[in-house]
């Protein structure tokens, strides 16, 4: 059985490169158009072309997205980006809209296609078309079951296929989504989802006398608010299933998420392949992990049948980060064990953290001394961003990261 891809979303540069620090074999970006996240800061042609370099010089692979649902003045300039994306060679591109892909196919005949999610593909005919039309992989669509996936792949097994396993869930899962475009104009089919499925919300129906019971808490009533998907205790079905890649949702997500997601996902795919009952015995280590980031209460989606109102959160955001991200380590001196770092949320002297290190079991001090950038000795960091020197008990490596302890 051959180890699966480990595909890890990069907002930006740093979170391209904290992906690889933490174990990804992949990252998926977008350019400054035709992606499906308008709102993330996405990347310059100079950084994309920087970071697929950097990733080129790890052995591993950058995949950009040109998945949005194109209209026809999307078309405009397309050409020129696409020449831009072949000097600088990512691996594959991304896309869902079959205009789109005619004008791939044309530009960039040798470019590496795979078929967005956002495509809908659910069924093997599907992906046969995708893969008579030149695509190698598919993005399945989001409602399918661990069955499905299966039957897909035995019957079409020459095409790759590619999953989601962890993070957000849209409420219309696969994509084709309208209610930010009717509520505020906003087109999700385009990268511009105002994401109105997480407001609050309250269901009256006046003339049938039908009841649809909310749930509510304190926070509010979100009634459309799906679970965080989580398949980290369930690797063997997605193996089995063939698929080829095992994606992590998240590129408005910051770099500590994309880190401590991505090695946990890391280290149970690693160990499952080391011995199957290590990965067993570690399972409940796994989710420890994941519930240090920012997330809803996890799902398995449609992975072991249809979505029941269990499958929903009715809670908000309100079990979103157990531990808060305090600083991103810059470089190490071994000879002093002062470690330079840019500060993210506030922590003084006296404080319990735990270093989180990308390649290296965490450890846990407290805070004795910090400095500023002009080694002025300093009690607190409240402003975020900035440029800190503290002692730390064991070496550290560039994007390890502090988190409250």
């Amino acid at each position: 059985m051959k180890k699966p891809e480990l595909l890890s979303p990069a907002g930006d540069l740093e979170r391209l490169k904290v992906a690889f620090a933490y174990g990804a074999d992949a990252v998926y970006m977008a350019g400054k158009t035709l992606g499906m996240r308008a709102k993330a800061r996405n990347f310059e042609m100079e950084e994309m072309e920087e970071g697929i370099r950097y990733a080129h010089a790890l052995g591993k692979k950058v995949y950009i997205t040109a998945n949005i649902i194109a209209r026809n003045e999307d078309f405009t300039g397309i050409t020129d980006y696409f020449q831009e994306l072949d000097k600088i060679k990512p691996d594959a591109l991304i896309i869902s809209d079959l205009g789109i892909f005619e004008m791939a196919k044309r530009t960039l005949p040798n470019m590496e296609i795979h078929i967005s999610t956002q495509a809908n593909s659910t069924n093997y005919m599907s992906v046969g078309f995708w893969k008579k039309l030149g695509a190698s992989r598919v993005i399945l669509a989001r409602e399918l079951s661990m069955k499905e996936i299966a039957d897909i792949h035995k019957s079409v097994p020459d095409v790759e296929v590619e999953t989601f396993v962890h993070g957000a869930m849209c409420m219309s899962y696969s994509g084709r989504c309208l209610i930010s475009n009717y509520m505020n104009d906003r087109d999700a089919n385009r990268g511009g989802c105002s994401q109105p499925c997480r407001w609050k919300y309250g269901l009256v129906e006046e003339k049938s006398g039908a009841l649809f019971p909310v749930y509510e808490d304190e926070t509010g009533a979100y009634i459309f608010y799906s679970k965080d998907l989580c398949m980290i205790e369930h690797l063997p079905d997605l193996l089995d299933a063939g698929i080829s890649s095992l994606k992590i949702e998240g590129r408005m997500k910051t770099a500590y998420y994309v880190g401590a997601v991505t090695k946990a996902y890391r280290q149970a795919i690693d160990d499952y392949f080391t011995a199957p009952e290590l990965y067993k015995a570690n399972r409940e280590n796994y989710m420890k992990a994941l519930t240090k980031t920012a997330h809803r209460e996890f799902t398995t989606g449609f992975y072991y049948g249809p979505m029941s109102a269990l499958d929903h959160s009715y809670k908000g955001d309100s079990h979103a980060n157990m531990q808060d991200f305090l600083a991103i380590v810059e470089d190490y001196d071994e000879a002093t064990g002062i470690c330079k770092i840019e500060q993210r949320n506030k922590f003084v002297v006296g404080d319990k953290v735990e270093v989180f290190r990308a390649t290296a079991p965490s450890f846990i001090q407290r805070i004795e001394t910090m400095y500023d950038e002009n080694e002025t000795e300093i009690q607190s960091a409240p402003h975020p961003k900035q440029k800190l020197k503290l002692k730390v008990n064991a070496p550290v490596s560039k994007y390890d990261m502090l988190r409250k302890a």
